[in-house]
């Protein structure tokens, strides 16, 4: 009798314990989806020289914020695709270029959380990209399903690019073995304004 009690006891400690770390999980992830866009520099800093390299960012910080109007998608990215990174939003992929940087931008998500609408994107589509400076506007060019391995997904092309990557099937029970692929390419950029983060047009390229 009191073995099972004990067991009764233990089993609702468990139970409890779970309930509030889920909660905690939650209230983080809801906390990131919601973060605030940095005001942009102020004129010295965004005036300085193109030469100035700046340094990575740190795992889990905010790098940018992802949109996709046309599927009602709005996340936080933050830097890093470990699991701890991507069980509170999106995830910029290590080694891959930073909005502002010539290449191929690299974004994980997962599929049944911060990615469920990436799957009804299709080619045409607008994404962007918003840091504290700058918007970054994209094309969707195509999707397409790979295998893990095929990380020749994240290589450059000829034109900046914006590489997302999910899990595949998006219904799948446990740990999808496919990547669902939506690749696009920058078609214009414009600055922000640091009032209320209001966007100011200053051209493509610049």
């Amino acid at each position: 009798m009191k073995a099972l009690l004990w067991l009764e006891r233990t089993l609702l400690a468990t139970g409890i314990a779970l309930g509030i770390w889920c909660g905690a999980v939650l209230l983080d992830a809801h906390f990131v989806a919601k973060m605030p866009i940095p005001d942009p520099p102020n004129v010295a800093d965004r005036t300085a020289p193109a030469a100035v390299v700046l340094p990575a960012p740190v795992t889990g910080s905010w790098v940018a914020r992802l949109s996709a109007p046309s599927v009602h998608l709005s996340a936080t990215v933050l830097e890093g695709s470990d699991d701890g990174t991507l069980a509170r939003g999106a995830g910029h992929i290590e080694d891959t270029a930073l909005p502002g940087q010539v290449g191929n931008i690299g974004i994980a998500g997962h599929r049944d959380t911060t990615f469920r609408a990436v799957r009804d994107l299709h080619g045409g589509d607008p994404l962007e990209l918003i840091t504290a400076d700058r918007v970054y506007r994209y094309t969707v060019t195509k999707t397409f399903i790979v295998e893990p391995e095929d990380v020749y997904v994240l290589d450059p092309g000829e034109r900046p690019m914006l590489t997302l990557v999910t899990c595949y099937p998006f219904n799948y029970i446990g740990h999808a073995p496919h990547r669902y692929i939506i690749q696009a390419v920058l078609v214009d950029q414009v600055a922000r304004a640091a009032s209320n983060a209001t966007e100011k047009a200053v051209g493509a390229g610049q």
